[in-house]
Parts: structure tokens; sequence; C-alpha cells
């Protein structure tokens, strides 16, 4: 699944901005926005990142990470603060923050950290996603083929992540847009289908065919089976261009 991120922030504009951006950057993210929730989503689940603020609703964000580490929760903290003087940058890394960072701030700033703090905490294998030869390895965002570099877009490569999380799937367009671009389909937009013809160049140029189109459904990414050529794994629908 690659490097798993929870962001716990309340300010909604802030909250939107982080998650859009890592989302974009190829991260898995998701957010909460009050400390009951944010405590609730850190104990039922394993994060490779925690973005957290510091003021949050309900529960005290330097609260939560006091008791995320007294339960033994090891996931690398980036701690967000309004407050830049230098006693409330010491309390968080008291309570166990591993870094931290003053609003407002630059996004730019917030993804270098990000990726320091994944590279510091995993190896290698926990922040490579891969199949059939193609990869993305999140710590230094590089994607490749068969050991081939693929130069893509930041969009291309979002959508070459979810494809390789979802393999042998059928993915539909809907759930494209709202996964890969955050909106939903409307049904005459040629976006996805531009991005896809790219994103085929660049694998093509290394291998056969990955992403193949299935007329009225969607895609699917992974090696064409042993069929008749232009069969989909049984199905009776060919493959199309997009």
């Amino acid at each position: 699944m690659g490097v798993r991120v929870l962001v716990l922030e309340d300010e909604a504009a802030i909250a939107d901005f982080v998650v859009r951006g890592l989302r974009e950057e190829g991260f898995a993210v998701d957010a909460a926005t009050d400390g009951l929730s944010a405590w609730h989503a850190l104990v039922e689940s394993d994060w490779d990142l925690v973005v957290l603020d510091r003021l949050l609703p309900g529960i005290d964000g330097l609260q939560i990470l006091k008791r995320l580490r007294e339960k033994g929760i090891k996931a690398p903290v980036l701690f967000l603060t309004a407050r830049d003087a230098v006693a409330d940058r010491v309390a968080g890394l008291n309570a166990g923050a591993d870094d931290y960072l003053c609003k407002p701030f630059a996004f730019e700033e917030l993804l270098a950290r990000v990726h320091a703090l994944t590279r510091r905490d995993g190896s290698r294998a926990g922040t490579l996603v891969e199949y059939a030869g193609v990869s993305v390895d999140l710590a230094t965002q590089r994607a490749a083929r068969d050991g081939a570099a693929l130069d893509l877009t930041v969009r291309e490569q979002a959508l070459l992540l979810f494809f390789l999380r979802h393999p042998d799937q059928v993915l539909s367009k809907t759930r494209l847009y709202e996964q890969v671009w955050d909106e939903r389909y409307d049904g005459t937009s040629n976006t996805l289908e531009v991005h896809v013809m790219s994103l085929r160049r660049a694998l093509e140029a290394h291998g056969p065919r990955l992403v193949h189109t299935l007329r009225g459904r969607g895609y699917r990414f992974g090696k064409e089976s042993g069929n008749a050529s232009g069969r989909c794994f049984g199905a009776s629908a060919p493959y199309w261009n997009a």
C-alpha cells in the first residue's frame, strides 16, 4: 500500500491543503479533525507517519503525542504548531515528536520533512509499491519498469500508484477520478484518457501493455492473460485504446 500518512488537523483549509498535496505526491492519506477521532484513528490502524496539530479540540495534540509514545507506538510524528516559542517546540520534541513545523508553512517544506521522516523510519522495501516489474519508490519519488526509469508527471505517477495498488482489478472512470483527482467524474471530461495514454507511452517504451481499456467499464492494470488476443481475462469485451 505504500506510505500511509495520518493528518490530524482541525482547521479545514489547512487539512484539505495538506491532504490533497500529499495525495498528489502519491501518499495514502487519511485525516481526522478532533482529538477523540484522532486517537481512535491512531490506535486502530498502523501509520508510517503522523502529521499532528498542536491545538486539537477534545484531546490536545500534545497529550495525544504523549499517549502515543506511552502506548509504544513508534510512528514518526511531524508536529504542527502555531506557537513558535522555543519552549513550545521543546515541549513537542520532549513529548516524542520527531520534527516540528511552525504555521504558516509552505507545502514544499512540509513535503521535504515528510520525505526525510519516512526515509529515516523505514527500509526501502517499506516504501516500494511494485507489481509486474513496475515500481514507485515513495521515499525517493522514482518510478521504474524493469529497472528503467520512467519520466512521469506528478499526476501520471499518482495514477500509476493507484493502478499498482489495485492490480488486475476493473477500475471505473468514476473511481479513478474520485481517488486520483479527488473530484467527481462529469461524464464528459477526457482528462483521464489523456493521462492514461501518456502513462502507456512511458510504460510501453520498456515492455508490453499493462494498462488495458475495458469498454464501458474502465481500466485494468496487469499482464494480458493467455486468452485469445483482444480479450479481457475470460470476458467478452475487447481491449480498446483510451
